[in-house]
């Protein structure tokens, strides 16, 4: 999850939308937590068909497991995703962080068009002056 989070945080800052940030972390990761998801699903698989003594109790917490695996490895793509896009969104309009450091990228609705900096003037004038 937090991978996914750090991914979509780098190409926002690099000038992708919120949303596409966030779906573009996602597929990127997909294929990193569903190996690592799987392999340990495999291992506990012999926990699920054990036989003999404490049989009951094995398949009870293999079972247990791998469903808690499967869980949490398809929340992790859909609710990490969706979670990120409503804090950022939310942190952009408040002003309490997210700003892009270039101001590159798409504008979410409600934001403030950007405007130009006038150039700083020193107290100080430079002119040659005209008084005698």
């Amino acid at each position: 999850g937090i991978l996914i989070v750090e991914f979509a945080k780098m190409r926002y800052d690099q000038g992708e939308g919120i949303i596409d940030a966030a779906v573009n972390a996602s597929h990127q990761r997909l294929r990193p937590i569903m190996m690592t998801a799987i392999a340990f699903i495999l291992g506990v698989v012999p926990l699920v068909v054990a036989t003999g003594a404490g049989a009951n109790s094995r398949q009870s917490i293999g079972t247990t497991v791998i469903g808690g695996m499967l869980g949490s490895a398809s929340m992790d793509q859909l609710v990490v995703p969706v979670f990120f896009v409503i804090l950022m969104t939310l942190s952009t309009r408040l002003g309490i962080g997210g700003r892009r450091p270039h101001g590159g990228g798409a504008a979410i609705a409600g934001d403030p068009p950007p405007t130009a900096t006038p150039p700083a003037s020193d107290s100080v004038s430079t002119a040659p002056s005209s008084a005698p």
